[in-house]
Protein backbone atom coordinates (compact mmCIF):
# COMPACT_ATOMS: atom_id res chain seq x y z
CA UNK A 1 0.00 0.00 0.00
CA UNK A 2 1.76 3.12 -1.32
CA UNK A 3 -0.09 6.42 -0.09
CA UNK A 4 -0.47 9.39 -1.98
CA UNK A 5 -2.02 13.03 -2.04
CA UNK A 6 -5.05 13.33 -4.82
CA UNK A 7 -4.06 13.67 -8.11
CA UNK A 8 -3.04 17.09 -8.96
CA UNK A 9 -3.03 18.02 -5.31
CA UNK A 10 0.79 18.48 -4.03
CA UNK A 11 1.54 16.27 -0.82
CA UNK A 12 1.43 18.85 2.41
CA UNK A 13 4.55 16.61 3.47
CA UNK A 14 6.64 14.06 1.22
CA UNK A 15 9.48 11.96 2.18
CA UNK A 16 10.92 10.66 -0.86
CA UNK A 17 13.82 7.97 -0.89
CA UNK A 18 15.42 9.40 2.69
CA UNK A 19 18.32 7.05 3.59
CA UNK A 20 21.04 7.03 6.25
CA UNK A 21 23.73 4.91 7.46
CA UNK A 22 25.67 5.09 10.41
CA UNK A 23 28.80 2.80 10.05
CA UNK A 24 27.14 -0.58 9.10
CA UNK A 25 23.69 0.19 10.32
CA UNK A 26 20.99 0.86 7.97
CA UNK A 27 19.00 3.39 10.27
CA UNK A 28 16.64 5.37 7.61
CA UNK A 29 16.31 2.36 3.98
CA UNK A 30 15.20 5.02 1.43
CA UNK A 31 12.01 5.94 3.19
CA UNK A 32 8.99 6.70 1.13
CA UNK A 33 5.98 8.48 2.68
CA UNK A 34 3.29 11.15 1.89
CA UNK A 35 0.86 12.95 4.08
CA UNK A 36 -1.95 14.01 2.15
CA UNK A 37 -3.34 17.94 3.20
CA UNK A 38 -5.72 17.92 6.05
CA UNK A 39 -4.79 14.55 7.36
CA UNK A 40 -3.78 13.33 10.21
CA UNK A 41 -1.39 10.63 10.18
CA UNK A 42 0.11 8.42 12.37
CA UNK A 43 3.58 6.35 11.75
CA UNK A 44 4.09 3.46 13.83
CA UNK A 45 6.89 1.10 14.64
CA UNK A 46 8.99 -1.09 17.27
CA UNK A 47 12.04 0.51 18.85
CA UNK A 48 14.58 1.04 16.20
CA UNK A 49 12.51 0.93 13.09
CA UNK A 50 14.21 4.18 12.50
CA UNK A 51 11.40 6.38 13.34
CA UNK A 52 12.99 9.05 14.87
CA UNK A 53 16.05 9.03 12.48
CA UNK A 54 13.64 9.54 9.45
CA UNK A 55 11.56 12.46 10.78
CA UNK A 56 14.88 14.42 12.22
CA UNK A 57 15.85 13.66 8.33
CA UNK A 58 12.59 15.06 7.29
CA UNK A 59 12.45 18.28 9.45
CA UNK A 60 16.10 19.66 8.63
CA UNK A 61 17.94 18.09 11.84
CA UNK A 62 20.19 15.18 10.96
CA UNK A 63 21.10 15.49 7.22
CA UNK A 64 20.35 12.36 4.75
CA UNK A 65 22.93 10.32 2.86
CA UNK A 66 20.03 10.28 0.27
CA UNK A 67 16.46 11.23 -0.57
CA UNK A 68 14.00 14.94 -0.18
CA UNK A 69 11.62 15.63 1.82
CA UNK A 70 9.16 18.39 0.72
CA UNK A 71 6.61 19.82 2.76
CA UNK A 72 4.18 21.57 0.52
CA UNK A 73 6.36 21.05 -2.92
CA UNK A 74 9.24 22.53 -0.64
CA UNK A 75 12.72 20.76 -0.17
CA UNK A 76 13.52 21.07 3.62
CA UNK A 77 17.66 20.68 2.38
CA UNK A 78 17.50 22.92 -0.56
CA UNK A 79 15.09 26.08 1.00
CA UNK A 80 15.73 25.38 4.75
CA UNK A 81 14.17 29.16 5.44
CA UNK A 82 10.82 28.99 3.51
CA UNK A 83 10.30 24.97 4.79
CA UNK A 84 10.93 26.05 8.36
CA UNK A 85 8.14 28.57 8.08
CA UNK A 86 5.76 25.80 6.93
CA UNK A 87 6.98 23.11 9.63
CA UNK A 88 6.41 23.30 13.42
CA UNK A 89 8.55 20.42 15.02
CA UNK A 90 8.36 18.75 18.34
CA UNK A 91 11.35 16.32 18.53
CA UNK A 92 11.50 13.55 20.79
CA UNK A 93 13.77 14.28 23.75
CA UNK A 94 13.17 18.55 22.98
CA UNK A 95 16.26 20.42 24.42
CA UNK A 96 14.96 23.69 25.47
CA UNK A 97 16.35 27.06 27.13
CA UNK A 98 15.28 25.67 30.38
CA UNK A 99 16.39 29.09 32.70
CA UNK A 100 13.52 30.77 30.80
CA UNK A 101 9.89 30.75 32.08
CA UNK A 102 7.12 29.64 29.45
CA UNK A 103 6.24 32.98 28.72
CA UNK A 104 9.95 34.21 27.89
CA UNK A 105 10.58 31.30 25.98
CA UNK A 106 7.82 31.74 23.47
CA UNK A 107 8.83 35.55 23.33
CA UNK A 108 12.35 34.76 22.24
CA UNK A 109 11.37 32.02 19.50
CA UNK A 110 8.65 34.59 18.31
CA UNK A 111 11.61 37.09 17.85
CA UNK A 112 13.38 34.26 16.05
CA UNK A 113 10.42 33.43 13.87
CA UNK A 114 10.59 37.41 13.03
CA UNK A 115 7.26 38.24 14.31
CA UNK A 116 6.63 41.88 15.92
CA UNK A 117 6.03 42.12 19.39
CA UNK A 118 2.62 43.00 19.93
CA UNK A 119 1.93 40.13 17.62
CA UNK A 120 3.93 37.66 19.56
CA UNK A 121 2.32 38.82 22.78
CA UNK A 122 -1.02 38.11 21.66
CA UNK A 123 0.05 34.05 20.33
CA UNK A 124 1.94 33.71 23.82
CA UNK A 125 -1.32 34.72 25.80
CA UNK A 126 -3.95 32.81 23.95
CA UNK A 127 -1.38 29.61 23.48
CA UNK A 128 -0.30 29.37 27.37
CA UNK A 129 -4.08 29.57 28.35
CA UNK A 130 -5.11 26.95 25.80
CA UNK A 131 -2.27 24.79 26.90
CA UNK A 132 -3.41 25.61 30.47
CA UNK A 133 -0.13 26.70 31.07
CA UNK A 134 -0.96 30.17 32.44
CA UNK A 135 -1.37 31.97 35.67
CA UNK A 136 1.70 30.78 37.72
CA UNK A 137 2.40 27.87 35.78
CA UNK A 138 3.66 30.82 32.85
CA UNK A 139 5.75 32.44 35.60
CA UNK A 140 7.86 28.83 35.97
CA UNK A 141 10.90 28.28 35.03
CA UNK A 142 10.91 25.38 32.25
CA UNK A 143 13.69 23.70 34.16
CA UNK A 144 11.10 23.01 37.18
CA UNK A 145 8.37 21.66 34.65
CA UNK A 146 7.00 18.27 34.43
CA UNK A 147 6.91 15.56 31.49
CA UNK A 148 3.44 16.98 30.67
CA UNK A 149 4.24 21.09 30.71
CA UNK A 150 7.23 20.53 28.85
CA UNK A 151 5.42 18.57 26.20
CA UNK A 152 2.77 21.27 26.25
CA UNK A 153 5.07 24.37 25.75
CA UNK A 154 6.91 22.33 23.14
CA UNK A 155 3.70 22.00 20.97
CA UNK A 156 3.44 25.40 21.87
CA UNK A 157 6.87 26.74 20.54
CA UNK A 158 5.90 24.43 17.60
CA UNK A 159 2.42 26.37 16.71
CA UNK A 160 3.65 29.85 17.61
CA UNK A 161 4.33 30.58 14.22
CA UNK A 162 1.74 29.28 12.96
CA UNK A 163 2.81 26.66 10.67
CA UNK A 164 0.75 24.59 8.04
CA UNK A 165 2.18 20.79 8.97
CA UNK A 166 3.16 19.89 12.45
CA UNK A 167 5.64 16.51 12.54
CA UNK A 168 5.59 15.72 16.48
CA UNK A 169 7.81 12.65 17.65
CA UNK A 170 5.91 10.51 20.37
CA UNK A 171 4.31 13.95 22.13
CA UNK A 172 2.16 11.92 24.00
CA UNK A 173 5.48 9.69 25.79
CA UNK A 174 4.93 9.81 29.66
CA UNK A 175 1.78 12.89 29.39
CA UNK A 176 -0.61 12.50 32.04
CA UNK A 177 -4.49 12.22 31.21
CA UNK A 178 -5.07 15.53 31.78
CA UNK A 179 -1.91 17.29 29.32
CA UNK A 180 -3.43 14.16 26.74
CA UNK A 181 -6.58 15.10 26.74
CA UNK A 182 -5.61 18.55 26.21
CA UNK A 183 -2.86 17.97 23.62
CA UNK A 184 -5.87 15.87 21.65
CA UNK A 185 -7.96 18.87 21.18
CA UNK A 186 -5.67 21.33 19.78
CA UNK A 187 -4.42 18.79 17.56
CA UNK A 188 -8.37 17.48 16.13
CA UNK A 189 -8.74 21.38 15.91
CA UNK A 190 -5.55 22.27 14.04
CA UNK A 191 -6.42 19.37 11.47
CA UNK A 192 -10.14 20.36 11.69
CA UNK A 193 -8.76 24.35 10.51
CA UNK A 194 -6.99 22.64 7.57
CA UNK A 195 -3.52 21.91 8.75
CA UNK A 196 -1.87 18.39 8.67
CA UNK A 197 0.01 16.48 11.83
CA UNK A 198 2.21 13.51 11.16
CA UNK A 199 2.89 11.91 14.35
CA UNK A 200 4.95 8.83 15.79
CA UNK A 201 3.86 6.82 18.50
CA UNK A 202 4.12 3.30 20.23
CA UNK A 203 0.45 3.64 21.08
CA UNK A 204 -2.09 1.87 18.77
CA UNK A 205 -5.30 3.03 20.23
CA UNK A 206 -3.86 6.64 20.33
CA UNK A 207 -3.18 6.04 16.62
CA UNK A 208 -6.50 4.44 16.13
CA UNK A 209 -8.65 7.21 17.95
CA UNK A 210 -6.47 10.11 16.30
CA UNK A 211 -5.42 9.14 13.12
CA UNK A 212 -7.39 8.89 9.17
CA UNK A 213 -4.13 7.46 7.63
CA UNK A 214 -1.27 5.24 9.18
CA UNK A 215 2.17 4.09 8.08
CA UNK A 216 3.99 1.03 9.66
CA UNK A 217 7.90 1.09 9.49
CA UNK A 218 9.85 -1.88 10.07
CA UNK A 219 13.90 -2.41 9.94
CA UNK A 220 13.95 1.06 8.39
CA UNK A 221 11.55 1.28 6.07
CA UNK A 222 7.72 1.80 5.23
CA UNK A 223 6.07 -1.40 4.95
CA UNK A 224 2.36 -0.09 4.65
CA UNK A 225 0.77 3.33 4.43
CA UNK A 226 -2.89 4.33 3.55
CA UNK A 227 -6.31 4.68 5.36
CA UNK A 228 -6.48 3.73 8.80
CA UNK A 229 -9.26 1.43 7.71
CA UNK A 230 -7.56 -0.16 4.97
CA UNK A 231 -4.28 -0.86 6.63
CA UNK A 232 -5.80 -2.67 9.66
CA UNK A 233 -7.99 -5.07 7.14
CA UNK A 234 -11.07 -5.06 9.55
CA UNK A 235 -8.54 -6.19 12.39
CA UNK A 236 -6.92 -4.02 15.15
CA UNK A 237 -3.97 -1.88 14.38
CA UNK A 238 -1.90 -3.92 16.95
CA UNK A 239 -2.62 -7.35 15.60
CA UNK A 240 -1.68 -6.01 11.77
CA UNK A 241 1.05 -4.41 13.18
CA UNK A 242 2.90 -7.43 14.60
CA UNK A 243 2.02 -9.08 11.50
CA UNK A 244 3.48 -6.32 9.33
CA UNK A 245 6.77 -5.83 11.48
CA UNK A 246 7.36 -9.88 11.51
CA UNK A 247 7.77 -9.88 15.13
CA UNK A 248 6.63 -12.77 17.76
CA UNK A 249 5.23 -12.71 20.86
CA UNK A 250 7.34 -13.64 24.17
CA UNK A 251 6.70 -13.55 27.54
CA UNK A 252 4.89 -17.25 27.46
CA UNK A 253 7.93 -19.19 28.66
CA UNK A 254 9.55 -19.39 31.48
CA UNK A 255 9.82 -17.06 34.63
CA UNK A 256 8.17 -19.70 36.66
CA UNK A 257 9.62 -18.82 39.43
CA UNK A 258 7.22 -15.50 39.22
CA UNK A 259 4.15 -18.16 40.06
CA UNK A 260 5.95 -19.98 43.05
Amino acid sequence: MVGKAPEGEVAAFRLAGLHKVFGEYKAADHVELTVAPGSFYGLVGPNGAGKTTTLSMAVGLLRPDEGKALVHGTDVWEDPLRARRLLGVLPDGLAMPERLTGRELLFYLGQLHGLGVEEVDRRADELLAVMELDGSAERTLVVDYSTGMRKKIGLATALLHAPKVLVLDEPFEAVDPVSAATIKKILKRFVERGGSVLISSHVMALVEELCDTVGVMARGRVVAEGPLDEVRGGRSLEDTFVDLVGVKIGGGEGLSWLAS
